[in-house]
């Protein structure tokens, strides 16, 4: 004998739909419901997920799992961007800056003017002494340096896009590497061959370094005391004011002092009293100004230094500006030309220098071993 299955409920594709209490079937129709394959519910669960969702929505997740926000929405950007740094250039700031000549010139001339004669006692038939004076001529050669650009238009809008104007940053650019290139030849000069261009540190008509003097076995200010650094500036003063035989006057002439940078601090040092060397410097030589300079790290040969000179002498005969030094900078920052290709546009800076020239010698003591 053959048993058919009994069919407990059958529904037409064009019917299918969310399970709704009511519409289907009423809830004491459940325990029929329940023969319903997939269908075994109780009342109050199916009274919840009614109110919540639809049991045809009830399936695994289709995408990818991930977080609610990604990252890039969760960033706060500060604002400005952080340059990285290079050394301080700080020939202007002891030497100063003169624009003179242009760009293409050869070289830049010191004129220097000796005034000649030798008095002898007076007699009628003598030969009269005659007074008489001397030109030299001291010649420092015109260098050259260039710096350009290059900015294509994708670069410059997507560099937009990140709030850099790529142009703008790179004229600063060259007008920075230009400025540090001009700095260095203002301290070392530059040799191309037999040019003559010397700087801060190597003009050929500086005074010989000195050692400053040696205490208990030592020179360096790491190991000095307050007086011993005070007299190594003592030294230095008195130096100056006898070789210019008191033309200089170091309590009253203005006079820039040179020093290294990683020695600055040691002019804190201070005396049993708790006098610094500074403060005794400011107060008993006013008119000296204090420069440090990463320059004169191992300027002589290793050995830390620093210097000493008039900012300017009036001996009461000079026609110039009475300066010690001179930087000679026919042009600091000149555009050659622009061009503009098919992908974006070139440009070219130059700038010319002829270096530092010392024009009066005895204004200038050089000390080293500190």
């Amino acid at each position: 004998m053959k048993t058919e299955s009994v069919t407990h409920f059958s529904m037409d594709a064009s019917d299918v739909g969310p399970l709704v209490l009511g519409r289907d079937f009423a809830m004491d129709e459940l325990e029929q419901a329940a023969r319903i394959a997939g269908v075994g519910i109780s009342p109050a669960a199916l009274r919840v997920m009614e109110q919540h969702y639809a049991m045809d929505t009830m399936q695994t997740t289709a995408t990818t799992a991930s977080i609610a926000a990604p990252a890039q929405f969760l960033q706060n950007w500060l604002p400005g961007f952080v340059t990285v740094i290079s050394a301080a250039r700080k020939a202007d700031e002891i030497v100063g800056i003169s624009t003179v000549g242009s760009w293409e010139d050869d070289s830049i001339v010191l004129q220097e003017l000796e005034l000649t004669g030798a008095p002898t006692p007076y007699n009628d038939l003598n030969v009269v002494p005659l007074a008489s004076w001397n030109a030299n001529y001291v010649q420092r050669h015109v260098v050259r340096f260039e710096q350009g650009i290059k900015v294509a238009p994708l670069e410059a809008a997507r560099s937009a896009r990140a709030n850099v104007a790529s142009d703008a940053q790179k004229r600063a650019s060259a007008a920075l590497q230009l400025e540090i290139q001009r700095n260095a030849v203002a301290f070392y000069g530059y040799n191309s061959g037999s040019n003559m261009t010397y700087g801060l540190t190597n003009d050929t008509n500086l005074p010989s370094w000195t050692t400053v003097a040696t205490v208990g076995g030592h020179t360096t200010w790491v190991d000095k005391t307050f007086l011993e650094i005070q007299g190594d500036l003592l030294t230095a003063f008195q130096a100056l004011r006898t070789q210019s035989q008191d033309t200089i006057e170091p309590e009253k002439t203005p006079i820039t002092m040179t020093i290294s940078t990683n020695r600055m601090e040691y002019l804190g040092k201070t005396s049993d009293f708790g006098i610094s060397v500074i403060k005794w410097l400011k107060e008993f030589y006013p008119n000296v100004r204090v420069v440090s300079c990463p320059q004169f790290n191992g300027v002589n040969g290793g050995a830390n230094g620093f210097m000493l000179h008039a900012d300017s002498v009036n001996d009461g005969f000079s026609t110039d500006d009475g300066r010690t030094f001179v930087q000679v900078v026919p042009a600091k920052f000149q555009m050659v030309g622009a061009m503009q290709t098919s992908k974006g546009y070139e440009e070219d800076y130059v700038n010319a220098t002829a270096g530092t020239m010392v024009k009066r010698p005895y204004a200038v003591v050089r000390y080293s071993g500190i």
